[in-house]
């Protein structure tokens, strides 16, 4: 009995003082074969075509007039990160919408030439919620340009999805480029949103 009761005191020790960079729980993100034949589904649905021309709706007009931006979105445009997060908390989509958004970002940026460096989850305790993050981050495959130097495409592309308590929070996409003599300039932004968004 000693053995049981210490165990539950050092896991709910290692849940207080666990943190992004010390998560309690690091684990591969695996998608079951109901999961996967869902998504399957999900892609072909007037959801997923709301979603992704809802972005694009946004993006355009974070171009044009910012301050006319929807509440539930934001970009990011920095000169080496461009990205958006949508605030999922402010809309009315469901846990199983957003995931297989997470996972169809995921696989368009794979059609473009890229490949997965990771996709995990992790798990930590905040102050007043119990915060998860799933993320792919993926990396283009490694290829010289005729002078010589490594085609970055777009940058490193990494997508989190956050949950708090379990209910979902926010979705991030963001592309980090090199500046850095050694890689070609990074595409255009605008081309990597609508080749995912497609």
């Amino acid at each position: 009995m000693p053995d049981v009761w210490d165990y539950f005191k050092n896991l709910f020790k290692k849940a207080e003082i666990s943190s992004p960079a010390s998560p309690l729980i690091h684990e591969m993100i695996q998608r079951s074969t109901e999961e996967t034949n869902d998504y399957l589904f999900w892609k072909n649905t007037l959801v997923c075509h709301r979603l992704r021309a809802w972005i694009s709706e946004q993006h355009v007009v974070f171009q044009i007039n910012p301050d006319n931006l929807d509440e539930a979105v934001d970009f990011l445009d920095t000169p080496s990160s461009k990205g958006f997060v949508i605030h999922f908390y402010k809309t009315r989509y469901n846990h199983r919408d957003v995931v297989h958004l997470f996972d169809y970002l995921k696989e368009q940026v794979l059609k473009i030439n890229y490949r997965t460096q990771i996709s995990d989850t992790r798990a930590y305790e905040r102050p007043n919620w119990v915060e998860s993050v799933q993320r792919h981050y993926l990396k283009p495959r490694s290829q010289q340009n005729e002078q010589g130097k490594f085609n970055q495409q777009f940058g490193n592309v990494m997508i989190e999805l956050t949950f708090r308590n379990d209910q979902v929070y926010n979705l991030k996409f963001r592309a980090t480029s090199y500046q850095d003599f050694q890689f070609s300039e990074a595409l255009d932004f605008k081309d990597l949103i609508r080749k995912v968004l497609v």
